[in-house]
């Protein structure tokens, strides 16, 4: 795999219609700098909005994926991604004086070739691989859609599709080699839809730009030459519609065997680009969709985000341990005698943290509390339980140390047990509810796996004007 980062030489364009929306636009792809990553800019809008292509920012998935931030949107970006992804394009700047990317055929190969003729160049910097190290699962009951991420020190993406119908049947397809294999047996795939769902697409303000030139029908229904007709002046078809003999309409001759489950898989690849982050691992994936793309997504990128703090923060690599004293203190402001927090050993962003205060007879607290029977107060059990609840907040921000973590209320608390000098405190914090500048935190701490404390924190995030003046 390649192990530098990747843009293109020179910008280039072209002009056609929206699949859905049926709207005319003009792209235009742009070399980036290194480490700008993939960001589609809307022209046509008051102050040139960009959407970066991450996960966090897809607002509807109801036939394709659309990204936006407030009133800039981006919709039927999978393709695009695509071919980016493919030709292993990390930073590119995607200019569009329209909503929708102009469809082409309906496959990737349109985009492919554009940017193959702006030419590819190598940057100096690293390529950022989001290196999977174990295994990432999602699972979704209604669509039996389930898709794995394996560890494997290369790319490779497995298909399988399953439709019931006598025209496609089951069908698999897997991509093991992006630079060999992209261009020419994934990117000429093209979109497709069933004969059933056509009408139901239209009803509902999609396909206004679909045609038989741009788009594969799959026959899975009969229809009288009456019926069809009427479809056909109601999707706004020119020129004349048959169901034909093959299973698609028009008799339609497909461009591989199994073009419809290929698809599927250009499909994931764009999806997957909103990762963020190129990465190394085996995908499987059985009966997937855009929905089901799209939180695999969400779900591995957080992981990359998680991977990219810790990094960031703990130097040194331990078994075990997530974040040390030492890395604890680059992200938390407090300090001796009051850091009650010695490793953090379990991390999910937004979700969960798990931290560990070893309590010795050393403790400051202790002379006072109580003479000759020591007993850590209860408090600083509680201070200890937010100080690891804070880390979890803090991470979420690019910069730690530009936020403080401030305590509001604190409800529900039982004390348990009593803990003294020799136990080891773990306390497991996970986020129940966030808003932009407030959050709730359940907070349990254990000792030898016995519930010692818990309570429910509510806590504000502010600024921490110190270091943010400096």
């Amino acid at each position: 795999m390649l192990e530098k980062q990747r843009t293109i030489c020179k910008a280039v364009s072209m002009s056609g219609t929206g699949l859905h929306t049926g709207t005319s636009c003009t792209m235009t792809f742009k070399p980036a700098p290194e480490n700008c990553g993939i960001k589609f800019v809307r022209v046509d809008l008051g102050g040139n909005p960009e959407i970066p292509a991450i996960a966090d920012n897809v607002i509807d998935i109801s036939r394709g994926t659309t990204i936006g931030i407030g009133e800039a949107k981006v919709h039927t970006v999978e393709h695009v991604l695509a071919s980016i992804a493919g030709l292993q394009i990390d930073n590119i700047i995607i200019e569009l004086d329209g909503m929708e990317p102009p469809i082409g055929d309906g496959s990737a190969l349109p985009y492919v070739n554009i940017l193959l003729e702006a030419g590819l160049q190598q940057q100096d910097a690293p390529k950022d691989y989001l290196i999977i190290d174990e295994t990432v699962q999602y699972h979704n009951e209604d669509g039996q859609t389930d898709i794995v991420a394996l560890p494997l020190d290369s790319y490779r993406v497995t298909v399988m599709v399953d439709y019931q119908n006598p025209a496609l049947g089951s069908q698999h397809s897997g991509l093991f080699d992006l630079e060999k294999e992209f261009v020419s047996e994934f990117a000429p795939a093209r979109t497709f839809s069933f004969l059933s769902e056509i009408e139901m697409l239209a009803d509902r303000g999609l396909i206004k730009g679909g045609n038989l030139d741009n788009a594969v029908v799959i026959v899975d229904k009969q229809v009288s030459n009456g019926e069809l007709e009427e479809l056909t002046k109601k999707i706004g078809l020119e020129g004349k519609i048959t169901l034909g003999s093959t299973g698609f309409l028009n008799d339609k001759t497909l461009r591989f065997r199994n073009e419809p489950v290929r698809h599927k898989l250009l499909d994931m690849l764009g999806d997957l680009a909103l990762i963020g982050a190129p990465i190394k691992a085996q995908i499987l994936a059985a009966r997937p969709g855009h929905k089901a793309n799209v939180e695999f997504a969400k779900q591995v990128r957080k992981l990359y985000q998680q991977k990219k703090l810790v990094k960031k923060y703990q130097f040194l690599k331990t078994e075990g341990v997530v974040f040390d004293a030492n890395a604890i203190q680059r992200i938390l402001p407090h300090r001796y005698p009051f850091l009650l927090v010695d490793k953090i050993t379990h991390l999910e962003l937004d979700k969960k943290v798990v931290g560990v205060k070893s309590v010795t007879q050393n403790e400051p607290f202790f002379p006072g509390h109580f003479p000759g029977r020591p007993i850590m107060p209860g408090v600083l059990i509680l201070e200890a339980m937010a100080q690891t609840g804070g880390i979890l907040l803090l991470n979420a921000f690019l910069d730690p140390s530009e936020k403080l973590v401030l305590f509001m209320q604190i409800n529900n608390v039982k004390f348990r047990k009593t803990v003294t000098p020799g136990d080891q405190l773990v306390m497991e914090v996970e986020l129940i509810n966030r808003k932009s500048k407030t959050a709730i935190l359940q907070a349990k701490a254990y000792v030898n796996n016995v519930l010692v404390t818990e309570a429910e924190f509510m806590a504000a995030i502010v600024d921490n004007t110190e270091n943010k003046n400096k």
